[in-house]
């Protein structure tokens, strides 16, 4: 049977269920109280629990980067009272992670415990196929399910060639056309919304006037974009977990100018399935798809079943994930070499004094 404490009831608008409320029941032996972490900043969340939002402190028992560090989206098991404090986070069943800005091997997690992923583009700029790909990839590799929304459609004349272009890059996901100004299939969108979902997307695509529009209110900042390029300013400056009228919850997130992949082998298989099915008729195991003998990917580029820009942006792809994934390794490495270190470092120490006593 599921905890009865009706404290935590009130979480239920943010998601909170009977498998999480099971889960949390050694967190209750201790005196502790479920949370749903909304925002992260300057070393602080904003925690909400039954009674309200909190700001509350979490410890940093991870080095910085890592990806157990607490983020929106996040369940945690919160000490309540005058400061309050994130003792320990649940498992997240779900987590979008893009390699760190400064593009080290460190990962950054975006949201957790997403289950639609909501990719903003905007019909009034050119589509741009190796963005739209890198956010698949990273949608897909989540374990979340994407949406691709081009607003602005009341701004072009012919949205649906756009539509064609997207729906060809990415087989299986549903693609709307959309309009804040005159509300053009924003109904559509709201019921096809499911549990936590999230926007993402790069800077003027139009994410936090959708998300107002979404959430019945004008919660989330807006700005303008530049007429000649049509990107625009970081008006969203951090993520924000917010309720849906409808149920469940939103969450708004800044403009995504850099979409370093991290660890997604298996979101770039989802991305470019065709070329995955494709390779597994090549007369190699090995194939590198280049200029070996019976590459059936080479054929179907030949045949002009397959765009060769799509085989150019899948080796890109490919080598900055593995680049990422060799980064880490040798971070993981170093830190194993200097704990190692830290550990004789004290032992010797040990024995120093030790050996100095009468």
């Amino acid at each position: 049977m599921p905890h009865t404490n009706t404290d935590s009831s009130g979480l239920s608008r943010y998601g909170w269920t009977d498998a999480l409320d099971r889960a949390f029941t050694e967190h209750y032996e201790a005196g502790l109280v479920p949370a749903r972490i909304s925002r992260v900043d300057r070393g602080l969340c904003t925690a909400i629990t039954a009674s309200g939002p909190a700001r509350a402190t979490f410890a940093a028992p991870h080095p910085p980067g890592s990806l157990l560090t607490p983020c929106t989206g996040d369940w945690a098991a919160l000490r309540p009272g005058a400061e309050p404090h994130v003792v320990a986070l649940l498992p997240r069943h779900s987590a979008i992670v893009r390699s760190s800005a400064s593009r080290s091997s460190h990962g950054q997690v975006l949201a957790a415990n997403v289950d639609t992923v909501v990719i903003a583009l905007s019909l009034a700029t050119p589509l741009d196929a190796a963005k739209l790909e890198r956010l698949l990839a990273l949608a897909w590799e989540s374990g979340a399910q994407p949406v691709i929304v081009l607003t602005k459609a009341d701004l072009v004349d012919a949205p649906e060639p756009v539509r064609a272009e997207a729906e060809a890059l990415a087989p299986g996901v549903d693609v709307l056309i959309t309009s804040v100004a005159t509300g053009q299939n924003v109904d559509v969108l709201a019921a096809r919304l499911r549990g936590t979902s999230v926007l993402l997307g790069p800077s003027g695509a139009g994410k936090s006037s959708l998300g107002n529009v979404l959430l019945g209110e004008e919660v989330l900042a807006t700005g303008t974009v530049r007429a000649q390029d049509g990107k625009g300013r970081h008006t969203t400056v951090r993520r924000e977990l917010l309720p849906l009228p409808g149920g469940g919850v939103l969450i708004d997130t800044p403009g995504l100018r850099g979409i370093s992949l991290h660890d997604a082998a298996d979101g770039l298989e989802q991305v470019f399935a065709e070329i995955e099915d494709l390779a597994a008729h090549c007369r190699f195991g090995d194939c590198g798809h280049d200029t070996e003998p019976g590459c059936a990917v080479q054929a179907a580029i030949a045949a002009g079943e397959l765009p060769e820009r799509r085989l150019r942006s899948y080796r890109k792809l490919q080598r900055e994930n593995a680049w990422a994934a060799s980064r880490t390794d040798a971070r993981l490495r170093d830190e194993r070499v200097q704990q190692k270190k830290a550990i004789t470092s004290h032992l010797r120490a040990t024995y120093r004094f030790r050996d100095r006593q009468p």
